[in-house]
């Protein structure tokens, strides 16, 4: 699955442009910090939805509204727009994860660069 073929590509952009919005909010927010993010929105969607129930979501302050804001797609969009079911949403949050390391690369802040001027 790439992003070419996504069906639910509008979710990436949906989780994409809260990602962005935090960048440009907290200018020391880092591709590291939102890697660890995603990992955790990971965790706080599966557990929103009565799964994980024994992991830990962090509290980290520049992560919070990251994870918070991937919870909130999610909620909105699970189950109720085209047929997005818990699995396929958590593949999408792995997608960006991806594209953050593969960004981070270029820089500690090499994915918002990425997407500034796309999202």
């Amino acid at each position: 699955m790439d992003f070419d073929d996504d069906e639910h590509l509008d979710v990436c952009q949906n989780i994409e442009a809260g990602l962005k919005q935090q960048y440009e909010r907290h200018a020391d927010l880092t591709d590291a910090i939102c890697l660890f993010a995603l990992e955790n929105a990971k965790i706080a969607i599966r557990k929103h939805c009565g799964f994980a129930r024994n992991e830990k979501v962090t509290d980290h302050p520049l992560a919070k509204d990251i994870v918070e804001w991937c919870v909130a797609v999610g909620v909105q969009r699970i189950g109720k727009v085209n047929n997005l079911t818990l699995p396929e949403y958590i593949a999408r949050i792995e997608k960006i994860r991806r594209s953050v390391k593969r960004h981070s690369e270029y820089g500690s802040r090499g994915y918002y660069e990425f997407i500034r001027d796309f999202v």
